[in-house]
Parts: C-alpha cells; structure tokens; sequence
C-alpha cells in the first residue's frame, strides 16, 4: 500500500473510513456466516435442542470470526499470540453485535427458527437476518475506526508490518 493510500485509509478521512468500515462489516458477515450456518446444521442434525443449536452457531461464529481476521496478521508476520489479541480487540464488538442482531431476527421471523435446514423459510429468514446484521454492525465498525479502534488495529498492524 503506498502513502497515498494509506492516508485515504486512516481514521478521519470520510471515503477512507465507510470503505474501511464496510470492509470490516463484510469480513465480519463471512466469517459470523460460516459458524452460523455450520453451527445450525450439527445442531440440527444432532437434533440438539434450540438454545443449544443457537449457543453452538454463536461460538462458532466466533471463532471463524476470529481465524478469518487472525489469518492476514500472521501472514504480515504477526506472532499467533499478538494477532489474536489484536483480533480480540478489534472484532469482539462488531461480532458480539452482529450475533445478537442476527439471532434476534431469525427468532422473531416465524417458523424460521424451527423450519430446518431444508425448508426455504430457513434460508430466507438467514438472509433477512444476515443483511439486517451487516446493517447493525456497520455503524459500530464505522464509529471504532473512526476512532482508531476496530478493523483500524489490524490495518495499522498490517501497514507497519509490511513496510
């Protein structure tokens, strides 16, 4: 990344910023998506319990969040234990919303919560429940990187790194 664009990517700087937190946001969707999705599923097909199924989908939301942001750092050189406290640092708020926003609203779409894996009001009731996340999230990725704080952590960990 040159100077030119590192300053457009530094807190302060309008486009820089709702760039850096849809960016965040997006990366935060994938990662809270897979463990959701795969979480639901060994629920479902263990024949676990819904609150067990939810708690199973969250942690694993969680922890593909985690792995997907912890990955570039180690690949810029990052040591596994700072990387993860980065990580920690940067992605808990963002997931921890997007996890609450997301279950919040696949509860309250009927049915979609008890329709199994095959039927089409699952998979709607996801989408709707995924989109309305990334909608939630945004704003708090877009207020912790306008203060230095957030997705910020890890692209000033990966700008000086890789210099």
């Amino acid at each position: 990344m040159d100077q030119h664009q590192l300053h457009d990517h530094q807190p302060g700087h309008g486009g820089g910023v709702n760039a850096m937190a849809a960016n965040a946001t997006l990366h935060c969707l994938t990662g809270c998506a897979i463990g959701e999705i795969l979480g639901l599923m060994i629920g479902t097909a263990l024949g676990l319990a819904t609150g067990a199924t939810i708690a199973l989908a969250v942690g694993l939301a969680f922890l593909f969040g985690y792995a997907l942001s912890t990955l570039p750092l180690l690949r810029a050189g990052a040591s596994f234990t700072a990387a993860l406290s980065l990580v920690f640092a940067a992605d808990t708020i963002s997931i921890a919303t997007m996890e609450l926003v997301d279950n919040l609203v696949m509860a309250l779409i009927p049915g979609a919560m008890d329709s199994g894996l095959v039927n089409p009001i699952f998979w709607i009731g996801m989408m709707i429940a995924l989109a309305v996340a990334f909608v939630a999230a945004f704003p708090v990725n877009r207020y912790l990187i306008g203060r230095g704080k957030g997705h910020a952590l890890t692209h000033q960990y990966s700008a000086q790194h890789t210099h």
